[in-house]
């Protein structure tokens, strides 16, 4: 392979100014590298010659070479730190063998906890696991959630991953929606405070080769969502605000671009009854050029949520694109609104020849191209890919999933297990008869004797996930929404092992399920955001202290959730249990 020099690539002498380097690489940027520049779509892992069979992707090769894409949100996981390292480093490769040989800016959603959502998260795999940002709000800790950001930020950095599709700061003020797991709950300041801790923790004390660059999302803030419904689907598209919070909403945005955030993304909705037009906010100039360029002052890249412009068959099923309230425009018109909204890039596309076509027509010209151009190579320059966008092997299996990294992941976990009801069984005595469900036996046999029945046990430990109704597609079952009632056969299976012993109710609480007929009979009850067994018990045992607090309320009812208004926080009538809310043991 030829060995590219500063001089026929002058972009490349690191002695000048970044302002310099951008305007060399563009001066010599062709009208199709440019365009290329403005997509931002999902890779998986396989073959970089090959097409990727699991997520239908073209490959690699193609979208660097055919398409001139150089922007990827990683999906999938790999067993190994070295084997995602490798991954990228040959991807690199194809890059750096194009004409112009600019690298790959690789991005991923969440990938350091429990949760696994093609549209919004990934198991940890290798990684450090830690709980979901509803638990990292739950420790109220901004020194733990800007430490797990730093370590969040040394293993991506390992393997070439230089994006977070996060943090996600929407206010989780309608108790129905499926998205409040990855966000720091309901209430507006603890949301700024830790949302910023997590982008100082994330990018670093200076902007540079060592950080990762935060997309924060989802601008002006998602959560309002009629009926809790998700703008992922036709059916959640609007955004309400029956109680004027808008701007409430918009607090914690304002405390991440103090904090420095590089990136925006905003998010499906169509805001209903404000004064912004009534279109998706990627499509909204009065939002993103109006409100954040304009009020806010931001110059950084702005990136659409995925799947704008085009329809697309996700797991064999047919879905529109999300082009909420333009839903009537082509695909080119779709793609020409965006643009002159400000937004900078096209989330979940990849077809550059649309732009093509719209410069070719005289829609759009080249100077808006490069308007967008400058912002997305300056990233380039600052993250350091021009200088060395490789990654060392060796190093990414040390730094993945380090000792030190796990053990800080773990006691995270602990310290967000939230204790709401107690009434006198715990801390249980190590050795008692354990009887449990949801736990591994394995685990559970180091805190005491598993017995196969609650008749035999001394105590009942019983983990449930949070009620979430059936839909009709894969990827739609993929964001719990609907009812957050439990079914009643669950109700009385608890009540059941209750009368024979006391019990132990741990609830995974990725929406705030209605817990007032579990707390009738159960002897305990808990709720977490993604715990390991081990958490958990160390936490009932006592070996652990109980520190977590409800980062949003509980509601009492169905009927209490569905007479609040989305928009406002801490609006069901008598919450069972109030944000804020933990015992200690």
């Amino acid at each position: 392979m030829t060995i590219a020099t500063t001089t026929d690539r002058p972009w490349l002498d690191a002695d000048l100014a970044i302002d310099e380097r951008v305007e060399l690489l563009l001066d010599a940027m062709t009208i199709e590298e440019k365009a290329g520049m403005f997509f931002h779509t999902m890779i998986g892992l396989g073959d970089p010659d090959e097409k990727n069979a699991v997520f239908g992707t073209p490959s690699a090769r193609e979208f660097l070479e055919l398409k001139h894409m150089t922007h990827f949100n990683l999906l999938g996981a790999a067993a190994t730190g070295r084997e995602l390292a490798a991954w990228h480093n040959a991807v690199q490769r194809i890059a750096a063998s194009t004409r112009l040989g600019i690298p790959v800016t690789f991005s991923t959603d969440p990938r350091h906890s429990f949760s696994e959502n093609p549209g919004a998260s990934i198991l940890a795999g290798p990684f450090s696991q830690w709980p979901e940002t509803l638990g990292l709000a739950a420790t109220r800790d901004e020194s733990l959630v800007q430490r797990f950001a730093d370590i969040a930020r040394q293993e991506y950095v390992a393997v070439g991953l230089r994006v977070a599709l996060h943090p996600q700061i929407d206010l989780a003020t309608e108790p129905r929606w499926a998205r409040q797991t990855a966000t720091f709950g309901e209430d507006a300041e603890l949301s700024g405070r830790l949302g910023a801790a997590y982008i100082r923790g994330f990018q670093g004390a200076s902007f540079g080769r060592g950080s990762v660059s935060t997309m924060t999302k989802h601008f002006p803030g998602g959560g309002p969502q009629k009926d809790g419904e998700d703008p992922h689907f036709a059916y959640g598209r609007e955004q309400v605000y029956p109680g004027g919070r808008f701007e409430l909403h918009l607090k914690p945005f304002e405390d991440a671009l103090a904090a420095g955030t590089r990136q925006m993304m905003p998010y499906y909705g169509m805001p209903m009854g404000t004064e912004y037009e009534e279109v998706g906010f990627g499509f909204n100039k009065s939002v993103i050029t109006g409100l954040l360029r304009e009020r806010y002052g931001f110059d950084g890249v702005v990136c659409t949520d995925w799947g704008l412009i085009n329809d697309a068959e996700i797991f064999g099923e047919p879905f529109p694109a999300r082009a909420w309230g333009v839903e009537q425009l082509t695909p080119k018109e779709r793609m020409k609104k965006v643009l002159e909204a400000g937004a900078d890039q096209f989330g979940g596309e990849a077809c550059p020849e649309l732009l093509l076509e719209l410069v070719a027509d005289g829609e759009v010209t080249e100077a808006r191209l490069d308007v967008s151009a400058r912002r997305l190579l300056r990233e380039k320059f600052e993250l350091g890919l021009f200088d060395d966008p490789y990654v060392d092997e060796d190093a990414a299996d040390e730094i993945v999933g380090r000792a030190d990294f796990r053990a800080a992941g773990e006691e995270a976990q602990r310290a967000s297990i939230t204790v709401l009801t107690n009434g006198g069984a715990l801390p249980f005595a190590p050795g008692l008869k354990l009887y449990v469900e949801g736990i591994d036996i394995e685990v559970a046999a180091a805190y005491g004797v598993v017995v196969p029945s609650p008749e035999e046990a001394d105590l009942a430990v019983l983990r449930l996930h949070a009620p979430f109704e059936q839909r009709a597609t894969v990827f739609e079952n993929f964001f719990h929404a609907g009812s957050l009632d439990f079914a009643a056969e669950v109700v009385e299976h608890v009540r059941e092992v209750s009368r024979l012993v006391p019990t132990v109710v741990d609830v995974f609480a990725d929406r705030p399920a209605i817990l007032t007929p579990i707390v009738e009979d159960a002897a305990a009850v808990t709720v977490n955001w993604g715990a390991s067994s081990a958490a958990l018990l160390d936490v009932l045992s006592g070996a652990a202290p109980a520190r977590g607090r409800l980062p949003f309320d509980l509601p009492r009812s169905m009927a209490a959730v569905e007479a609040s208004r989305p928009d406002v926080p801490f609006d069901t009538a008598d919450p069972l249990f109030r944000f804020g809310h933990g015992l200690t043991l």
